[in-house]
């Protein structure tokens, strides 16, 4: 049955308009995206059937377009909406972060930092640069690639630092599977501290990106 003859309390986007987008499942969200569904699926079926397929709504939206594209009902065409609509969101975040406080919720530098590097396939460092009111003044991935102590250069840190003026800054770490962080973390942390500390600019945490929560390096106390 197509959804244009369900109840209206039903179909996904009546809910979403009345109850909000949280309201629904990951199938109902990806079914507005989707739009139309395909012959002898509707909508939300074929929503369910991807899911299924990918095995998770992040696998999906983290897909590349050679996978993506393999899938039914999906194409190029869908990818690069697909692509479009997440750097809107990563962007509306980082607008908004840059509007307050970052350290007014470690929550919300948390769910930033998720958003801007989650979707990385790849290991990346960066900074969260802060003014001397810990306001964003811009978030930048610095290092791309095998991440280890040796290929962060203090230097490079250093310029952007003055480059962007900060007074205070966040590093953040995307590694590859957990958030655990290693022997190697704490003391990179430690060399760019020390080298920051020259030019006056506080490191005021270290957030490590992995599979699970961001762990805060502050928060544990190894800063």
């Amino acid at each position: 049955m197509s959804i244009r003859n369900w109840p209206a309390a039903e179909r996904p986007r009546e809910r979403l308009l009345t109850l909000g987008a949280a309201s629904l499942s990951d199938a109902e969200l990806l079914a507005i995206f989707l739009r139309t569904g395909v012959s002898g699926k509707s909508a939300v079926d074929l929503a369910r059937h991807l899911l299924s397929q990918f095995g998770s709504l992040r696998a999906l939206l983290e897909a590349d377009l050679v996978t993506f594209s393999l899938h039914l009902g999906l194409g190029p065409a869908k990818f690069a909406q697909l692509q479009a609509a997440q750097e809107m969101s990563r962007r509306h975040l980082a607008e908004r972060a840059r509007q307050k406080p970052a350290l007014e919720s470690p929550h919300a530098v948390r769910e930033y930092l998720k958003s801007m590097l989650r979707h990385e396939p790849h290991e990346v460092f960066g900074c969260l640069f802060l003014d001397s009111k810990h306001q964003v003044l811009s978030f930048e991935a610095l290092f791309r690639g095998s991440i280890d102590n040796t290929s962060v250069h203090p230097r490079e840190v250093v310029k952007r630092a003055l480059a962007n003026n900060a007074a205070a800054l966040i590093l953040h770490n995307h590694p590859s599977g957990n958030s655990d962080p290693s022997q190697a973390d704490r003391v990179l942390t430690r060399r760019l501290q020390k080298a920051l500390e020259l030019i006056d600019v506080r490191v005021l945490d270290h957030f490590i990106i992995g599979d699970g929560d961001p762990l805060s390096m502050a928060e544990y106390g190894w800063m």
